[in-house]
């Protein structure tokens, strides 16, 4: 599993996305490369930018952390077309470079703020979690939709 938190890996993330360009075409999934762009800048809202995004209900978030967490912070790489939460999904055309200097600038401050800022740190989702766990859920989450345009 990458480490968000190294330097040299999270420039590879980096490198990765200056790749993409607004032609890019997806291998699966419903989403362009705008929408997956900021799609993936939820994942970083939730952490830098909580009161964009209401926190799961009782009810949901009971399920989430029983059912969903395990899957989501562990090593298994997810697979194509997983079914999208209700808050990632991304409707409508968005700007493709702010959404991409947006989350290159997310990579950036992770991996700047270091493992140490994310032991123990609560997740929108899923409660508190290690920084093993944080590093699984975003690098698998970078990955995947990297993967989905071929970069």
């Amino acid at each position: 599993m990458q480490n968000v938190f190294d330097a040299k890996e999270a420039q590879n993330y980096i490198d990765r996305i200056n790749k993409l360009t607004p032609e890019t075409q997806r291998k699966w999934g419903k989403m362009t490369v705008d929408q997956v762009l900021a799609h993936m800048n939820v994942a970083y809202e939730t952490i830098y930018e909580p009161e964009k995004h209401p926190k799961p209900g009782f009810i949901a978030g009971f399920l989430l952390k029983n059912f969903v967490k395990s899957k989501t912070v562990n090593e298994i790489p997810y697979k194509p077309s997983l079914p999208t939460g209700p808050m990632f999904i991304i409707k409508g055309n968005r700007n493709f470079e702010e959404e991409k200097k947006r989350l290159i600038g997310f990579i950036q401050k992770t991996q700047q703020l270091g493992r140490e800022s994310f032991d123990g740190k609560m997740s929108h989702s899923f409660g508190k979690l290690t920084a093993q766990e944080w590093n699984n859920m975003l690098a698998k989450h970078l990955n995947h939709h990297l993967e989905q345009f071929g970069v």
